[in-house]
């Protein structure tokens, strides 16, 4: 102000007299003064640090730093699409896959092309479509004279998000996205098959390699060999860039327990497909012809239809194991319900809607994924904690709350991605939220009552440092937890908490 007003004298060539009070300092409370010491960390030098935690119920700020400046939030992301998918598509919602015929079945025979149609379900397992494949037989199917046809044209043909990086191509946290697909098991990572390794017989043996589920789709290329009892487990397995190629290399000890790893399958639509296939032989349904891409005619009839779990049940594998096949399944979804396009841009538009219609300025924050995995997110610390005060009002809020990982609870599916960290503290069993890793990148935003019942929202995002400040985030969950209006909070020195066992959320260890 005093800047100001000298500026305004200057120009009309006049002199200043009036003397301005320096503003009055503000008392830093005891919390912001404990939550400072927290972030005044040799770790944060060069780095950047956000902080913003306020009243749940009121929106009261109780500790603001840096909440404006847009960071990079990785898996912080899913907040905004699982809470769009939520209140878009609705806990109800339920996926479907269909099988279908444009031609007569007649005798038993269906003169013409089978149809695989996939609506974007991102929890189909094998036993799925076995249960396909035995309705299939159940309405009199014996023999397909035609093709086996993988339809996922219920989504764009765009498979991998926006600047997704190359080199986690292969890994399961990176799976393409179709609107047909499978997962292999009840983590429900879709797009991914296991390669299971056994050791052999005897040293210098070939390691047994097996696929769950079975396909013909991933083609196994093995060099590994079994090593002397005792010697390290060298194994790398590893799919060629633009094949379903699958190289296995290295050594297994003898004597080691059955490993397993996942790999991402390059077209999974056509992976579902033979599937399918392999189901319907089971069944006793033979297809003359081959598997092949294409859209299902408008004419066709549907004679057979698997439904998925509803949104709201995803919502527990989706966020305690921050799957992100899941969060860009629902985007795509939520783009073809909306707006009949399946697409990326389509259903961040859904998205950023829906966030803005609960108080969220989506002016000053940027989506380029559902999942965080893209590094052209931005978002600032406090549209987070906008979020996370307005779902509270939504009726669906509950189910999604309880979906969100809780600190220190070692069930995989109820601690999730918190399952080791704030152990035997406060915060174990109390702090409800959502994690995010990438390099470079750790994020924990969500909800945590205090010692006097007093329930707060809080996100804090760190980016671009050089030894991580997860422990931070931990003791800030756990300051958070312990703190009292009418008394301070334990001392942070006091603090013993788990480590986590990696820094990456989608380890499977973690």
């Amino acid at each position: 102000m005093i800047a100001a007003v000298a500026a305004v004298a200057a120009a009309v060539g006049g002199v200043v007299t009036q003397s301005v009070a320096a503003p009055t300092a503000v008392q830093a409370t005891a919390l912001q003064q404990r939550l400072d010491g927290l972030l005044n960390d040799s770790r944060y030098d060069g780095s950047q640090v956000a902080l913003v935690v306020r009243d749940a119920t009121t929106g009261e700020t109780l500790y603001d730093r840096n909440g404006a400046q847009r960071m990079l939030p990785a898996s912080n992301t899913k907040l905004f699409s699982s809470t769009a998918a939520m209140h878009v598509l609705g806990p109800s919602y339920r996926f479907h896959t269909d099988v279908l015929a444009a031609a007569p079945v007649r005798g038993g025979q269906l003169l013409g092309n089978l149809y695989l149609k996939g609506y974007g379900d991102p929890t189909a397992l094998e036993s799925d479509y076995a249960a396909l494949a035995e309705q299939l037989k159940a309405a009199g199917v014996r023999r397909v004279h035609g093709d086996l046809i993988a339809d996922d044209t219920y989504f764009d043909h765009v498979r991998l998000g926006d600047s997704w990086a190359w080199d986690d191509e292969p890994f399961y946290y990176n799976a393409q996205i179709s609107a047909l697909t499978l997962a292999p098991d009840t983590d429900y990572d879709s797009g991914t098959a296991i390669v299971e390794s056994r050791p052999g017989a005897a040293a210098g043996a070939p390691v047994k390699l097996d696929l769950v589920p079975a396909n013909g789709v991933i083609k196994l290329v093995s060099t590994a060999t079994t090593g002397a009892a005792g010697s390290s487990n060298t194994l790398n397995i590893e799919r060629d860039h633009g094949t379903n190629i699958v190289r296995v290399t290295g050594s297994v000890p003898l004597g080691a327990s059955t490993g397993q790893e996942w790999v991402t399958v390059w077209e999974p639509e056509l992976y579902a497909a033979d599937v399918f296939r392999r189901a319907l032989t089971a069944q006793g349904i033979a297809v003359s012809g081959r598997i092949k891409n294409a859209a299902t005619p408008a004419s066709a009839t549907r004679l057979a239809r698997d439904e998925s779990m509803t949104v709201g049940e995803l919502m527990t594998p989706f966020l305690k194991l921050s799957n992100n096949m899941h969060a860009e399944t629902l985007v795509k979804a939520m783009g073809a319900v909306v707006d009949a396009d399946g697409s990326w841009p389509a259903g961040l538009g859904v998205v950023t809607g829906y966030a803005k219609s609960i108080g969220v300025d989506t002016s000053r924050i940027r989506l380029s994924d559902g999942s965080g995995l893209s590094r052209k997110v931005n978002v600032t610390a406090d549209s987070i904690t906008d979020l996370l005060i307005g779902a509270q009002k939504e009726s669906w809020w509950k189910q999604w709350y309880d979906a969100l990982p809780i600190a220190g609870n070692p069930d995989r599916f109820v601690g999730g991605t918190l399952r080791s960290r704030m152990q035997n503290t406060p915060a174990a069993n109390n702090l409800h939220g959502k994690t995010g890793s990438l390099t470079g990148v750790t994020s924990l935003s969500g909800y945590v009552t205090n010692k006097d019942g007093r329930k707060l929202v809080f996100s804090m995002i760190s980016n671009n440092y050089l030894v991580s400040p997860r422990s931070i985030e931990d003791a800030v969950g756990v300051t958070l937890a312990s703190w009292s209006d009418t008394a301070s909070p334990a001392a942070v020195s006091t603090l013993k908490t788990a480590q986590a066992t990696c820094e990456l959320e989608w380890d499977k260890v973690c």
